[in-house]
């Protein structure tokens, strides 16, 4: 399973399972986040405030939301399709965390084996920010390739 995002790094860490991988099928995963359980919608509600919800704009919301994934998923898949991949695509809905949908979505798959990219924060960022593929390593009960961001070279296409 390829965790996907659209990022360089993701598209990296597509390219380098390519060439070190010799899976018959890789499931690329691609996690989306309804607006509902955006940050800034979460914060007012723990907080006690309960704003007045337009659940028809909210649904256009989300509809909007879930389609940007499906398009940055499918290119994911042309990506793992074109350096020699058997990929197929899916999305997973985020709960809770995103590192946990990804684990989840592992689990349900019964993957040998889970890719993902880094975003490559450091310093005060890293401290801020948790990263999603350390979360997978710490939880993931199965093995975890992560591609790490300082990873300037691109692997060399081999088909």
């Amino acid at each position: 399973m390829i965790a996907y995002d659209g990022s360089p790094n993701a598209d990296r860490a597509i390219r380098y399972a390519a060439q070190f991988l010799r899976a018959a099928t890789a499931h690329v995963v691609t996690a989306w986040q309804p607006g509902g359980m955006s940050p800034a919608r979460l914060s007012t509600l723990s907080g006690g405030m309960q704003p007045f919800l337009d659940t028809q704009l909210e649904a256009g919301v989300d509809h909007a939301l879930k389609e940007e994934a499906e398009t940055l998923n499918k290119s994911g898949v042309e990506l793992a399709v074109s350096v020699g991949m058997a990929a197929h695509g899916s999305l997973v809905e985020v709960e809770s965390t995103v590192w946990a949908a990804l684990v989840a979505a592992a689990d349900a798959l019964d993957v040998d084996l889970l890719v993902t990219g880094t975003r490559g924060a450091s310093g005060l960022k890293a401290l801020l920010r948790s990263s999603v593929a350390e979360a997978v390593l710490k939880h993931c009960h199965r093995p975890v390739f992560i591609v790490p961001a300082q990873c300037e070279k691109q692997p060399p296409v081999t088909l």
